[in-house]
């Protein structure tokens, strides 16, 4: 099967979603290195007790990987939210 990769609508957005994902995980207690900020998806798994590696994946379960992701994804949109929010105007 061919590995899927997360592929942005704007390529040159990269960059920030980068930092915003290394800031919001740093911000949650996870130990982040701004230029490599999907490792934390190591951490995160360590702590939920899912067995993540680096290379093939494919024995985990279609939960284990989505408790992994949700918990950074989430908190990125969460974040995404609350910046819009502040954004908007006041009524």
């Amino acid at each position: 099967m061919a590995r899927r990769r997360n592929r942005l609508l704007v390529p040159e957005a990269r960059e920030e979603v980068d930092k915003l994902k290394a800031r919001v995980m740093k911000e949650k207690g996870y130990s982040t290195n701004e230029n490599e900020p999907n490792n934390v998806k190591f951490e995160v798994a360590e702590d939920l007790g899912v067995p993540l590696k680096k290379g093939y994946n494919g024995t985990l379960t279609s939960k284990q990987a989505g408790q992994v992701g949700g918990q950074i994804g989430g908190s990125m949109v969460k974040e995404m939210i609350n910046m819009a929010m502040q954004n908007l105007p006041k009524k």
